[in-house]
């Protein structure tokens, strides 16, 4: 049986530079297709799990909650969000996906062909390792 071979964290880190590089071209290019920037279809996309705060957005996205507003002005601008107090909190605005704004990314995810071409060249068995390693990596796990 032969061993696997060693591979660093370093050489893991750059490969994940070089593969996310390589998404977010992808994506930046699907998102100009449906003329908006990076930062807007990156807005949709985190909303597409979800309402959320526009101060938790701006965390979520690493920017500005002033830089949020406007994202998110001009996506309310084309119907692709709306705005809504909080139940809780009326001083908290909610941002909500609207129809058109689900259309919309799913549109840019359509459009990541290459992005697109690389998963499906993956079989089962690869997809779902690759779904655990990105999950046990990147996804924060509750404390108890």
């Amino acid at each position: 049986m032969t061993e696997a071979p060693r591979v660093d964290t370093a050489q893991l880190m750059e490969l994940l530079s070089v593969s996310l590089g390589a998404y977010y071209g992808d994506f930046t290019v699907a998102a100009a297709g449906e003329n908006l920037t990076a930062s807007q279809g990156k807005a949709l996309t985190v909303l597409r799990r979800g309402p959320a705060a526009m101060r938790a957005l701006a965390e979520t996205m690493t920017c500005d909650a002033s830089n949020m507003t406007g994202i998110i002005d001009r996506l309310e601008k084309r119907a692709l969000v709306r705005r809504e107090p909080d139940p809780s909190d009326r001083r908290v605005k909610n941002v909500i996906l609207t129809a058109e704004g689900e259309r919309v990314t799913d549109a840019i995810r359509a459009k990541m062909r290459t992005t697109q071409a690389g998963l499906d060249g993956l079989d089962d068995e690869d997809r779902a390792s690759l779904y655990t390693l990105l999950e046990r990596v990147f996804v924060p796990r509750p404390t108890a």
